[in-house]
């Protein structure tokens, strides 16, 4: 049985970081509540100053700027390459890590998932494409101003700047046409 969900932006609630040091906007997840009990989540964080970020022992995460100049990770003592707008990086949650801003503030874009519970593939998208998908979870989220999403032959979602189309189906390859920029994420679980 398949299951669509379309989240708007101005609906996703705020919460603190885990480390106290900032708040995110959680856009989507499999289970759990706060900070815990989940496989995956979806969230942005608008980081105003360079620091530290909070650890996620047991899972994997993929960070992509959204918005500002960009930054530089530090993780485990080791610096990144710049990070610029649409450009993702993975990285252990159980890392040592913190973020060297280049030019002020930034938003970003996060997927956090348990990597001995999912696999999960990340990537950005721009223009009008075609695709398949045989995920057990699709997630595509636009940072187009106007994103349309066809599933199949007959539903189509039209998605605003940060809205995200959560779509759960029991098997077989779907097709997917999307119209702008965007990131899809497929998750499935092991």
């Amino acid at each position: 049985m398949s299951q669509l969900k379309v989240l708007r932006a101005v609906d996703y609630p705020r919460m603190p970081w885990k480390n106290g040091g900032g708040s995110t906007e959680e856009i989507t997840r499999d289970a759990g509540t706060g900070l815990d009990g989940f496989g995956w989540r979806l969230s942005i964080a608008d980081i105003g100053e360079s620091g530290g970020f909070s650890t996620f022992a047991g899972y994997q995460r993929v960070i992509t700027v959204l918005q500002g100049a960009g930054m530089t990770l530090t993780v485990d003592g080791q610096a990144t390459r710049p990070l610029l707008p649409l450009d993702p990086f993975a990285f252990s949650g159980e890392s040592q890590v913190s973020c060297t801003l280049l030019g002020g503030a930034i938003r970003d874009f996060n997927l956090i998932y348990a990597p001995q519970r999912y696999r999960a593939r990340l990537q950005w998208l721009a223009g009008e494409q075609r695709f398949f998908s045989s995920a057990s979870t699709l997630l595509i989220f636009s940072v187009s101003d106007q994103l349309e999403i066809t599933l199949g032959t007959e539903t189509t979602q039209c998605l605003g700047r940060y809205d995200c189309l959560h779509f759960e189906h029991d098997g077989g390859l779907l097709n997917v046409s999307s119209s702008g920029s965007c990131c899809v994420i497929d998750l499935t679980a092991r």
